[in-house]
């Protein structure tokens, strides 16, 4: 039987129930515990890290495993790596996604090398903490954070991108696919974020993406999962985390900022600017990339992508330690395909 969410999200019911769905297709409950979370939050695994969610060692119970989804046609293997010694497993029989409510969800999907790598990383960051709950899907995500906000938060003012013109859009929420977590005592949030380039201007438009939803928490971590390759710049990220927003904007120059970046988007349609020497002055006072990142996050969403840069609640959150900026090297080498990141 298929697995309907609740309303009000209770996560220990849901994983209860997605777990039962699971096993009924002859695995353990173990099996269907670990298969949840890679369904969830991956839709690929490797052998190693079975073993580090069941707290085994690589062997004989690894195998039958394997050879169980393999057989019963739950997954499907790819050798990989120079010499073709590692599998990836990619867990896409539909039917064991519908058991857990999630039919159409990505990970069914195959995907390329890159992004299989990619997701193997994220599913370690999420098995490296066993402790929290972690949230996967957008409709999971919408339930439980409605349930816990209520009216503190609109809806244009979570996660989201809007596709299309009006009246013909769509939009969608939390659309960086990556696993938010819970603490056990409801308190604290860990917002996964996964780098696939040493320079963190896509690291600032995820957070400016979550602002509103940080502000309305109070409580949060960021954790930052570095690939060995990236690990060189953990101090990079953590200074545009601080700069992104710690760093409070004058009325005046939000004022300032939006005559620019309306000037700025008249130019790309050749439409002249109304004060080309005004236009100079600001285009060189905020040529950063934190006005970068803003000016992303604008073309977005408008006007209220500044309305909580001149906000004092992160850095007074970060100072008190109620918000955090964490940096973690992931300490595997994934098959040496460093190179391949970042290209899917």
């Amino acid at each position: 039987m298929d697995v309907q969410l609740p309303n009000p999200w209770d996560a220990g019911q849901v994983s209860a129930d997605r777990v039962n769905a699971v096993a009924a297709f002859g695995l353990t409950g173990r099996q269907a515990r670990f298969l949840v979370t890679v369904m969830l939050h991956s839709g690929v695994f490797v052998g190693r890290q079975y073993c580090t969610f069941a707290g085994i060692t690589y062997g004989q119970k690894v195998h039958d495993f394997v050879e169980k989804l393999l057989t019963k046609r739950l997954a499907t293997a790819t050798a990989i790596g120079s010499q073709k010694r590692v599998r990836i497993f990619h867990v896409h029989h539909k039917p064991l996604y519908a058991a857990i409510g999630e039919p159409d969800n990505r990970h069914r999907k195959p995907a390329p090398t890159a992004r299989a790598i990619e997701r193997l990383m994220v599913l370690d960051g999420v098995l490296a903490d066993p402790a929290v709950t972690w949230l996967g899907a957008e409709r999971e995500k919408r339930r439980y954070f409605i349930g816990r906000l209520g009216t503190r938060l609109e809806m244009h003012e979570y996660p989201r991108l809007v596709f299309g013109n009006p009246p013909k859009t769509t939009v969608r929420y939390f659309p960086d696919k990556l696993p938010i977590g819970v603490d056990p005592d409801i308190r604290r949030h860990v917002f996964l974020y996964l780098p696939t380039s040493s320079v963190p201007m896509d690291f600032r438009v995820f957070l400016l993406r979550h602002a509103e939803l940080l502000h309305a928490l109070g409580h949060w971590t960021i954790r930052v999962l570095f690939p060995k390759p990236l690990w060189q710049a953990p101090e990079r990220f953590r200074h545009a985390a601080y700069d992104q927003l710690a760093r409070p904007l004058r009325t005046s120059e939000v004022d300032e900022l939006l005559w620019l970046f309306r000037q700025r988007r008249s130019a790309a349609v050749s439409e002249p600017a109304d004060d080309p020497t005004r236009l100079a002055a600001a285009s060189k006072a905020f040529r950063g990339p934190r006005f970068q990142a803003l000016y992303r996050r604008w073309l977005e969403v408008g006007d209220p992508a500044l309305w909580l840069a001149q906000s004092p609640a992160f850095l007074d959150a970060l100072e008190r330690g109620d918000a955090r900026i964490e940096c973690l090297e992931l300490p595997h080498s994934y098959l040496n395909l460093s190179s391949m990141i970042g290209t899917a």
